[in-house]
């Protein structure tokens, strides 16, 4: 299972992020909002890269940018692999998604808690990871039900809703080992 959730999550990864960064392009061009630096900031502080001062390497921006959301893919394949999946799953993955960016960004010095940030920008950034989370958690739900009910799904298909005394699907029909 889980080298299937790999690629299955780098391909969905890259659709979110590709899909996010449409919007955001979009979004800016009528709001005037100019591109963020602070992947690339992140990325230099993370790699020991060199540090200037201003605008940063397009390069470095977005290979920030584009293989954070592409990795973080993984974890929405995993999730859509063990039975988390549609909208509920989605929403979570929405949260682990901004949390990884704030642990970053903080962690290194490069932003700010979002409770700081002006509210306009903190709804910005709220709606595009947003979308990023949905627009991967549908092609990763989608690819992994190619493969069938995940083991949570099968738990639950065995009696619906929250019940004592009922265990759980054979081990030889879960994905485990």
């Amino acid at each position: 299972m889980m080298k299937k959730a790999v690629w299955q999550g780098l391909v969905s990864g890259a659709a979110g992020v590709a899909v996010m960064t449409l919007g955001e392009k979009l979004e800016q061009r009528f709001t005037g909002r100019p591109d963020s630096h602070v992947p690339a900031r992140v990325l230099q502080r993370l790699t020991g890269m060199d540090e200037r001062p201003g605008r940063q390497p397009v390069a470095v921006n977005w290979a920030m940018h584009f293989g954070q959301g592409i990795v973080l893919g993984c974890l929405r394949s995993v999730m859509a692999h063990a039975g988390l999946r549609g909208p509920w799953a989605s929403a979570k993955f929405a949260v682990v998604r901004l949390t990884n960016d704030q642990i970053l960004e903080n962690a290194t010095g490069v932003g700010a808690p979002p409770s700081t940030w002006p509210r306009r920008e903190l709804v910005v950034d709220l709606v595009h990871k947003t979308v990023y989370a949905f627009v991967t958690g549908v092609v990763a739900d989608g690819l992994a039900a190619r493969s069938g009910l995940g083991p949570g799904q099968q738990h639950a298909a065995v009696l619906p809703g929250r019940h004592p005394g009922v265990g759980p699907v054979p081990r030889k029909e879960a994905h485990s080992r």
